[in-house]
């Protein structure tokens, strides 16, 4: 948002106007039409502003987007937590369903759910856009998702880049990638150090496979129109595939907050799976045991697995299987962390010491 502020809107009437106007015209013969950006920039502001509280020290167009530390001062000691991500090749499908809508929330929640594992909220949000032609409608549509997901979230979106690279980017083709910059006290960053042997692991539901494992779904789907309906799906492919990426900020972090002693550590089931994600939180000598049927596998997950031949095992270190977070708690806390999250969840496996003390954490399915 910030680079595409129209820079020619002050400029003098009379040879210069037309000078600009014909620069304008050949650069645009050459793939790329400032005047689009502008366009795209006017249709995505109001979405944008929608997000701004009283942190937010500049406007839409800026060069950089400024950021008040006031919220800051609210904790004891202060840590900024930083991420930046994609969406992978979903945006392929998005491409070809031409619905582009539900893409932006899907990179801002990723970044939301990658710091909230950290014990992080929120603070504010920029965006990358980057396409083979700049179509208007279509940035206000990926910005306009983008914007939904941060007001539900409290994050402010304060910046961005729309790029148009002919030449870069395959006609029709387009790509997106967020940074998060999110706070945590010192005192509540997670994981924990007190992890240890018997902790249970209670996973919450995915709405879909969210942001991961998009190439093998392009294989399973390969050919299919986008408008089928399976019967074991009830919905449009398209609508099953490109159901957005949850947040579980409003769901975890008051939990974290006003209970702090409930949670001992946070895994978001990305790319990997159970099998790399989960013991990127869990400490030498501990064994992760997950056990599989503890919870429902939404049915679009055996399909894929039927119409590609992957391995049981696989499909859970590509996709996420129905979990999209897991929380690791001691047996005491359990009852009172479900309560307290409001939704169904499941305990889905619980840590086990390993032979090998000094031996790094690994995901055994059961």
């Amino acid at each position: 948002m910030n680079e595409m502020k129209n820079k020619n809107q002050e400029q003098p009437k009379g040879k210069s106007e037309e000078l600009s106007k014909d620069k304008s015209s050949v650069y645009s013969a050459s793939g790329v039409n400032i005047d689009a950006g502008n366009e795209a920039v006017r249709l995505m502001s109001a979405a944008v502003k929608s997000t701004f509280n009283k942190s937010v020290l500049s406007d839409v167009g800026t060069f950089g987007g400024l950021f008040g530390t006031e919220e800051l001062f609210k904790m004891k000691k202060p840590v900024l937590v930083g991420s930046t991500d994609g969406v992978g090749t979903k945006v392929k499908i998005a491409a070809e369903a031409g619905i582009y809508t539900t893409i932006g929330q899907d990179i801002v929640n990723h970044c939301i759910d990658d710091i909230l594992v950290q014990g992080a909220k929120p603070l504010f949000f920029l965006d990358y856009v980057a396409s083979s032609k700049l179509d208007p409608q279509m940035i206000a549509d990926i910005v306009g998702g983008m914007a939904k997901a941060c007001k539900e979230s409290g994050c402010a979106l304060i910046g961005g880049e729309t790029a148009e690279m002919p030449g870069v980017y395959m006609e029709g083709e387009f790509d997106i990638a967020g940074t998060i910059v999110g706070a945590v006290d010192e005192e509540k960053i997670l994981p924990k150090k007190n992890i240890k042997e018997g902790d249970l692991l209670i996973g919450l539901a995915s709405d879909s496979p969210h942001t991961n494992g998009y190439s093998l779904i392009r294989t399973a789907f390969k050919g299919v129109d986008l408008n089928t309906v399976y019967p074991e799906l009830k919905a449009p492919l398209h609508e099953v595939l490109l159901k957005p990426h949850r947040s579980y900020l409003n769901a975890i972090y008051p939990i974290l907050q006003e209970h702090p002693e409930i949670v001992k550590a946070l895994a978001h089931i990305t790319g990997g799976g159970f099998i790399e994600n989960i013991p990127r939180v869990i400490p030498a000598g501990l064994v992760i045991k997950v056990k599989k049927g503890s919870w429902p596998v939404p049915p679009l997950y055996p399909l894929i697995q039927k119409l590609t031949g992957a391995s049981g095992d696989e499909m859970y270190r590509v996709f996420n299987m129905g979990i999209g977070m897991i929380a690791v708690v001691s047996p005491d806390m359990a009852e009172k962390y479900r309560e307290l999250v409001g939704e169904e969840s499941w305990i889905i496996g619980k840590l086990e010491k390993a032979d090998n003390q000094t031996q790094k954490p690994v995901t055994i399915l059961e």
